[in-house]
This record gives C-alpha cells, structure tokens and sequence, in this order.
C-alpha cells in the first residue's frame, strides 16, 4: 500500500468505514447495521413539516455524537500522507467533518457538511452551532431516551417522544425552516461539486478509496471514471465493495490501524487478514 502512495498525486475517497473508529456507525460495514427507519428523503423534508419534525427532534438529539467525535488514527494518517505530498485531494462521503479536524486541507465534501444548515426559503448557511444552541435554549427539559445513532447524525425515537420537541426557524428571514446543509436521499449532489471531483480522479496516478462499500452511485462512479481511465484503484474496506472487480489492489483491513503503518512504512509490522486480493 506505501507503494501505491508513493506513486503520488493519489486522490482519496473515504466512507463511513473511516469514522467507525471516532463512534460514528456506519451502514453497512462489520461495525455497523442497517437502520430499522428509512433515512429521510428530501422531496418529504420539503413537502412535509410534520416529517421535518421529527427529523429535527432526532437530529438535534444525534447531533451531540457528531460534534463529540475527534479524528481517529486513520483520519491522522491520511492528512499525514497529503502533508507528505503524496495525496492531492480527498473527496468524502462522510458528513462529520473528521478529515478537516485532523489537519487535512482543500477537502470535497461530497454530500455536504453537518455543521451548517441553510434555509429553504432564503438560501441562508449558518453554522450548526448556532442552531444548536438556541434549540438547546427551547428544549431545556427535553430528554428522551435514545435508543440508536444513526450515520447521518440523527437518531431513533418512539412516535409518542416527538411532540414534546419544540423547532426553531431561520433567523436572516424570520421563521423559514431549516435543513442540514446535507445531501438528503433523492437529492441531487450540486454538478459543480460532481465536476471538481471527476477533475481530480481524471488528473491522478491513483485512487484510494477508504472504508466505502461503494454501493451508492455517487462514489462508486468516480472508481468507474477511474477504471474506464486506466488509473489504478487501491481499496481497503472491511467486507466486500461494488468497486472489487475495478480494484488493482484490494485489503480487507481495519483502517485504524493499517493506514498509520503505511504512513510509517511499516507495514511489514502490521500482520494482515487472509483475505487481500491483488490484480496486475
């Protein structure tokens, strides 16, 4: 894997197999399971303020898990290997933030960011912070028992612990409702965004794509641009990918502690699972 890097111009693309080490679960990954809900969609958080409701009192309890969680060795070790020079961009699909807080730069954050909202009516971003602290201010007494946290930062509640959540509106506008700054099910990623990344894989020696199952299509396309463009593709995941039969290199390995090997160059020390396959 330090050979892949060292090919240099590496564009990373991480999922949420990254941050299962910071206590953020994942999907679909060992350490993590499907959701008993369907996620929200975002032709329902527009249309229905009722649906919108219960996100929020779900999200505003889940987002204290969010904004506890720090960087983990593998966060560590891929801003470690940009420092080097020898990664030129990373692209995540995560929402968390993780990448940033561990010293990485010029990150895409390819379905937004959970520390901000914007407003549906008048386009206003603002920080989470801010939401959260006067949600905190209207919601004093408010504290139902939480029965999971799910990866996008809300979190599973009984239909009858719903009510008692009071919501707040945008402030630049007065009262307009409020959305994660987040790329919702059925929501379209921004082309502009899509474009910035097809132009870093396009222009790499390598992609490396970190803790994604790749089964949603708005990852696995760049390991298919990648694929169709004769760039080799690193993958390390626990458990399979749709990308495996793409991959040059491909490692069953927990992140946490292979990729601070590879930043070392010791990965002579790391003892690696049975399953890796490798493809000339």
């Amino acid at each position: 894997m330090r050979r892949f890097c060292e090919l240099g111009d590496i564009v990373v693309l991480s999922g949420a197999g990254l941050s299962t080490d910071s206590g953020i679960p994942d999907y679909r990954g060992v350490t993590g399971s499907r959701r008993r809900y369907a996620p929200m969609t975002y032709d329902i958080f527009r249309a229905d303020p009722v649906a919108r409701h219960r996100y929020w009192a779900r999200s505003f309890l889940g987002w204290r898990t969010i904004a506890r969680a720090r960087p983990n060795d593998g966060h560590h070790a891929v801003a470690a290997l940009q420092q080097e020079g020898l990664i030129r961009a990373i692209i995540t699909q995560n929402v968390d933030g993780l990448h940033q807080a561990a010293g990485a730069r010029d990150v895409i954050e390819l379905h937004g960011g959970l520390d901000r909202t914007v407003c549906l009516d008048c386009g206003e971003r603002a920080a989470r912070q801010e939401l959260d602290e006067r949600l905190r201010s209207v919601n004093a007494d408010y504290a139902p028992s939480v029965a999971a946290v799910n990866p996008d930062g809300d979190v599973e509640l009984l239909a009858a612990e719903l009510d008692a959540f009071v919501m707040v509106g945008c402030l630049a506008c007065g009262g307009g409702p409020l959305k994660p700054d987040v790329v919702f099910f059925g929501e379209n990623v921004p082309r502009e965004r899509v474009e910035r990344c097809y132009e870093q894989v396009g222009s790499a020696r390598g992609l490396l794509v970190l803790g994604s199952s790749l089964t949603v299509m708005s990852g696995y396309r760049f390991v298919l641009r990648a694929a169709k463009l004769g760039i080799p593709v690193a993958i390390i995941n626990q458990g399979p990918t749709r990308g495996d039969a793409a991959a040059t290199l491909r490692l069953d390995a927990a992140l946490g502690s292979l990729l601070p090997a590879v930043v070392r160059g010791s990965e002579s020390s790391w003892a690696p699972p049975p399953a890796i396959q490798m493809h000339p």
